[in-house]
């Protein structure tokens, strides 16, 4: 794939003409739609356009009018057209057109996984730009183009929706290439405009005939131009190769449609044209119909056995009779129909061979891996050892930015292999664990399922079952990881070091399980045996497991103090930052401090982690950081912010296809939405935690757990509610309760009291003292046991207790839960009076985080006692003010008037971009409105999220 300029300066002027003089024709209707495209995206708002028809159609003619179009109202052009040697390129062109374009060029990813940092630095690009002038995004040729392109059209035009950024697509109507048919569903679910260029009516096929001859076809040549379809190309091509005066001597029955689409007597045009070549130029073509449409002479000289200056005859033969181009630094053909006509009529015995030797020429001279294997491919194998070796350079330089793709082509390569030969086992492994990082989990363990009976050897049997394990781990089902980690170990004569990745990963599935006894076990002697290694990522690895062992365990001081240890060993330590959740350092010390008195410290390590995985490409970890931020800014009651960012990290898990889905922010959202007082939305978020989080004793079970129990308790059903979380809760010790953040602790017990289940409260009270004797001055721990006591004892002395503990924690919701249940244990009491100050300051918190249904409960209990408050406001969606916009989201207008992009804006408040990219969804649906430009004009006007103090 490579930058283009299909109009060049030559074209000013002349209306609707190309380079070569011709009109274009019989496509007014689509000229309309895409000068209707341009409109819109000049008055501020994003647009997509599919342009699709079969080879030949026009598609190139019609972008190349369209570039021309748009360059003429002001637009910033960028444009690539894809070759059919580019299905198994690495890397994307869409994005080395933008730098070659601008100059800029951004630090490439060290990650293994590179597609965050593919969209980010193209968004940034492209953002950049917008902010200039409107843009136009030209692909020519999509069914070919390379798989970080596509995927970065499947995802950007949703991301860039209110950019001046116009997405032009042209694609084959006929392609089988399943990625294209992901792209294109994609966009369509966008609202991409389609525009199909169909078979033209005859008379507009005269007309180019007239274009091309300058004066009006002939009867005969109007009568064999009914032969090609309505494709203008082939027209356009039967008229050059016969004339007005050779037409007769064609005969009707050549005009009919071969197997392949391509007619008869378009293949005799290229035929006709080829036989009056001289030896030379007849070789050189069909070489280079094997080499692609555009191929290097110098390849081709080799191929034929020549020197490059002996073929400058058959060159200029080809060039002269239009079947070949010499515009660029390799020579191509006018058009992949003609180098199709030409290849197809080489015997396939001889084509396949050709390719065959193609690849190792290419090979010898270091072609890139995705030309070579293109070649291997179409020769259809057996391959030898170098080109399986070349191959799968191939598979893994595409596997950072294309992992699903990468797969494909690593099964391909394969089947190319005997069943007998160990290098198709392990390329099957790559495959599934490339598979593994995409939503195809169910295909790579289905990939799994059927190689594991294949009679392995132990080693390909235990890598196996580890990438099965891994991907089993990050699809939340620890159950079935265990089974396969716990064959695994059992295979003989396994190398070390994989014996202590499999250890390792056994070892955190138990404590994804919550077993921290047996992950010790299972960790006998690797913790000593990994503080010896000369690698810093397994020392910190090692840590960290230390850290929650005695984390889960209640030991919280030794936990944060390893926590702390290991982020900072892992800040001068970059091999460390590319572990995986939940090793990552600073992710899990987030977790420890929320659980401490230091929950101001969590926002923080959070921030600057999340950001440094941004800016690193870390995309796997990202999910992780938001749903971490999510659960931290919902223990300091900031509701709207927690729910921003839960929709932050799914938003980054669809984009880069993460799979199943973080159930940690949706419970998040469940838990948002239930304080708000939208219970349907809670009940949708809820059920898709549900399914993805496996079962309830697992990893999220605890958040999932608490939400479906907080919605029960909400519909009026404290006996469900209770038996919800019986499962994850009743056991009397803090591993399971410390998997949530403290706030939430007492929210168990007032649910089980409501449920009239008395000894699941016990058993959190009981948790709760173990906590307290090993964490003495932990305040935040003795404000939520006396918090617990005062609900289980009904002891208003104790709730007072946790009242002053809540005051200086942070925890504005704590806060007000207790304030009102002392108020409610009070107003039982005879002396009501002293009830009211409680539950007003109870709902003055709820009203400040958002609660509005925790306001409500509390405004019918206050009007119970006779004072009567205000009535709480209802949210509403519309473009007539600001009230609804929350503090964030008023914060960013005043940047976006300014000029910034978002990822500027992201730098200025020091937050991610994906969270920006969150907010001004939120600030696009409260105003009704669509654009950056829209909201600029609405601030100036109504003075919408201006500073009230300037």
């Amino acid at each position: 794939m490579h930058s283009t300029d299909p109009t060049g300066d030559g074209a000013e002027g002349r209306g609707n003409q190309d380079r070569t003089g011709l009109r274009l024709r019989g496509r007014d209707r689509e000229v309309t739609a895409a000068r209707e495209a341009l409109d819109v995206v000049r008055g501020g708002r994003g647009a997509c356009v599919v342009v699709e028809g079969a080879a030949g159609a026009g598609k190139t003619r019609f972008l190349a009018e369209l570039d021309r179009m748009a360059r003429r109202s002001g637009f910033d052009v960028v444009s690539v057209r894809a070759d059919e040697l580019d299905q198994y390129a690495a890397g994307a062109a869409l994005q080395a057109a933008l730098q070659s374009s601008d100059g800029s060029h951004r630090a490439v990813a060290e990650a293994g996984d590179q597609r965050l940092w593919l969209l980010d630095s193209i968004t940034d690009a492209l953002e950049d730009r917008a902010q200039r002038a409107p843009v136009a995004v030209l692909v020519d040729d999509a069914q070919w183009a390379d798989p970080a392109t596509l995927f970065v059209l499947r995802t950007l035009p949703g991301r860039l929706a209110a950019s001046r950024i116009l997405w032009v697509l042209a694609v084959r109507s006929d392609t089988e290439r399943l990625i294209v048919s992901r792209v294109r569903e994609d966009l369509e679910r966008l609202g991409a405009r389609w525009l199909t260029l169909g078979p033209l009516p005859q008379q507009d096929l005269e007309r180019i005939a007239a274009d091309v001859l300058g004066v009006t076809p002939s009867p005969g040549l109007a009568r064999l131009l009914r032969g090609v379809a309505g494709n203008p190309f082939l027209a356009i091509e039967l008229v050059r190769a016969f004339g007005d005066t050779d037409a007769g001597r064609m005969e009707a029955g050549e005009a009919s449609l071969l197997h392949d689409g391509i007619p008869v007597s378009f293949r005799r045009s290229v035929a006709a044209r080829v036989d009056r070549l001289p030896e030379d130029a007849v070789r050189l073509l069909q070489i280079g119909s094997v080499l692609g449409r555009e191929f290097d002479l110098g390849t081709a000289a080799r191929m034929l056995g020549r020197q490059v200056g002996s073929l400058l005859s058959g060159v200029e033969a080809a060039l002269n009779a239009g079947l070949l181009s010499g515009d660029g630094p390799r020579l191509a053909f006018r058009h992949d129909l003609a180098r199709q006509a030409v290849h197809d009529d080489l015997p396939l015995a001889v084509r396949t061979a050709l390719h065959r030797e193609a690849a190792e020429s290419l090979r010898g001279t270091g072609a890139r891996p995705a030309e070579v294997a293109w070649h291997v491919v179409m020769s259809g194998g057996p391959v030898d050892d170098d080109a399986v070796t070349t191959m799968t350079t191939a598979v893994r330089d595409m596997s950072s930015s294309a992992p699903d793709a990468a797969a494909d082509l690593a099964q391909r390569v394969a089947g190319l292999l005997s069943p007998h030969d160990g290098r198709r086992i392990a390329l099957l492994t790559d495959a599934a664990e490339y598979l593994g990082r995409t939503r195809r989990v169910h295909e790579a363990l289905d990939l799994v399922d059927a190689t594991l009976p294949e009679g392995l050897e132990p080693l390909q049997e235990a890598r196996l079952r580890l990438v099965a394990a891994e991907i089993h781990q990050a699809s939340g089902d620890d159950a079935a990881a265990m089974t396969h980690l716990q064959k695994a170990l059992g295979l003989p004569g396994l190398p070390s070091d994989l014996r202590v990745r499999l250890l390792k990963t056994k070892a955190t599935g138990h404590v994804y399980l919550g077993d921290v006894t047996a992950a010790e076990q299972t960790g006998t002697g690797l913790v000593e045996a990994s503080y010896r290694s000369d690698d810093p990522a397994v020392i910190v690895s090692a840590m960290v497991f230390q850290s929650q062992a005695d984390f889960y365990r209640g030991h919280l001081d030794s936990a944060l103090e390893l926590a702390e240890e290991a982020t900072r060993r892992a800040a001068t330590q970059p091999a460390a930052l590319y572990l995986r959740p939940p090793r990552i350092p600073a992710l899990w010390l987030a977790t420890v401090l929320t659980v401490t008195d230091r929950l101001a410290d969590t926002e923080r390590i959070l921030r600057e982690g999340q950001r440094e995985a941004e800016a690193l490409g870390l995309g796997w970890s990202l999910s992780h950081w938001h749903a971490a931020r999510a659960c931290a800014l919902l223990e300091q009651g900031a509701l709207d912010d927690a729910a921003v960012e839960a929709e932050a990290s799914l938003m980054v898990a669809d984009e880069l296809e993460v799979t199943p889905v973080n159930p940690q922010a949706r419970s998040v959202l469940a838990l948002v939405e239930i304080r708000r007082g939208d219970l349907a939305k809670a009940a949708d978020h809820l059920r898709a935690a549900e399914t993805g989080s496996g079962t309830n004793v697992q990893r999220y079970g605890p958040w999932v757990a608490l939400s479906r129990a907080c919605l029960a308790d909400a519909e009026g059903e404290g006996g469900k509610a209770a038996a919800a979380l019986e499962a994850s809760f009743a056991r009397n010790e803090p591993t399971r309760l410390l998997a949530l953040a403290p706030s939430h602790w007492p929210t168990i017990v007032r649910i089980a009291l409501s449920g009239e289940d008395r000894s699941l409260g016990q058993a959190v009270s009981g948790a709760l003292r173990s906590l307290t004797v090993q964490n003495e001055t932990r305040r935040i721990i003795g404000a939520v046991r006396a918090h617990v006591d005062g609900l289980l004892d009904r002891d208003p002395r104790a709730l007072e207790t946790a009242v002053t503990g809540y005051r200086s924690s942070g925890r504005p919701l704590a806060l007000a839960g207790a304030c009102e249940d002392l108020g409610e244990l009070m107003a039982a009491s005879a002396d009501t009076t002293q009830a009211i100050p409680c539950l007003e300051e109870a709902g003055r918190l709820a009203s400040a985080s958002g609660a509005g249904r925790d306001q409500e409960r509390i405004r019918r209990r206050l009007r119970r006692l006779g004072v009567r408050t205000a009535p709480v406001r209802s949210s509403s969606v519309g473009p007539q003010g600001r009230g609804d916009l929350t503090e964030s989201e008023q914060k960013l207008i005043p940047l976006v008037v300014e000029g910034l992009t978002n990822r500027a804006i992201a730098d200025r408040l020091y937050v991610s971009v994906h969270t920006v990219n969150t907010h001004m969804k939120h600030i696009f649906a409260k105003l009704g409105i669509n654009s950056r430009v829209e909201l600029t004009r609405l601030s100036i006007e109504r003075g919408i999220g201006a500073d009230e103090d300037g």
